[in-house]
């Protein structure tokens, strides 16, 4: 005979799991709702803008997000991870630590100048910046966890690059190097998002050789990318 309590409880869970179903899939279109309107309306647009373009009311945002600050980090796990994704397969497909730079920073210029509204969006925090910031807790979420990824990504390559080279030096240009070269492509890349269209901006790919080269062998045009002068400096004075 069925134990009636046992019933019951199949019940609920069955109520409970289909509830919890709604509540991803409507999480998810209002995420993208709220992302199609920020594209439009700016990065600054308030709640009740949001609303308005996504067709539901404030109350609606606030019931599944909390705030504004809860959309953008929910949102922020979206278009992150989905940079992720973007620099983790441009990596994977290049054959040397330099080609793999040039790739990430390519995918990474590419996301953003898609909406360069939602990546300021999700990129800001009333101010706060997970990357000169990762131990301040509004800052240290989804953000944080996608620098720290970027850099573990930088270090595996790097380390094969700068193999022969002193472990002093090595072992400070791995523990500092991703973490400056991170900030570089964003300050740099962030510039650029901001500068009107015109002869003296650069196309994506040209800015993305261009930080780079920057990144592997200073602003000197006439230094190769394969040039070993700053590292015998640097040996230099590691045995001195």
């Amino acid at each position: 005979m069925n134990n009636p309590h046992h019933l019951v409880t199949n019940t609920e869970d069955g109520r409970s799991s289909r509830w919890e179903a709604h509540r991803t899939r409507r999480r998810i279109a209002l995420i993208k709702s709220a992302r199609r309107a920020i594209h439009e309306l700016g990065y600054g647009a308030s709640m009740d803008e949001i609303a308005t373009v996504a067709g539901t009311s404030k109350s609606v945002f606030y019931r599944y997000f909390g705030d504004k600050a809860g959309l953008q980090e929910a949102m922020g796990e979206v278009v992150i991870g989905q940079m992720q994704e973007k620099l983790v397969t441009a990596a994977r497909t290049a054959r040397t630590a330099r080609e793999g730079l040039h790739a990430m920073v390519s995918a990474y210029l590419q996301m953003a100048e898609t909406s360069p509204n939602v990546y300021t969006f999700v990129t800001r925090t009333d101010g706060l910046d997970a990357l000169t910031n990762p131990t301040d807790a509004e800052a240290s979420g989804t953000l944080s966890h996608f620098f720290a990824s970027i850099r573990e990504m930088m270090e595996a390559p790097m380390r094969t690059y700068l193999q022969n080279q002193p472990e002093a030096y090595l072992h400070t240009t791995i523990a500092y190097w991703p973490t400056a070269a991170i900030g570089q492509v964003r300050a740099a890349g962030e510039l650029w998002l901001g500068t009107p269209e015109g002869p003296g901006k650069p196309g994506r790919e040209n800015m993305a050789e261009h930080i780079t080269r920057w990144l592997f062998a200073g602003i000197s045009i006439d230094i190769p990318d394969t040039a070993s002068g700053p590292h015998e400096t640097t040996r230099q004075k590691d045995h001195q």
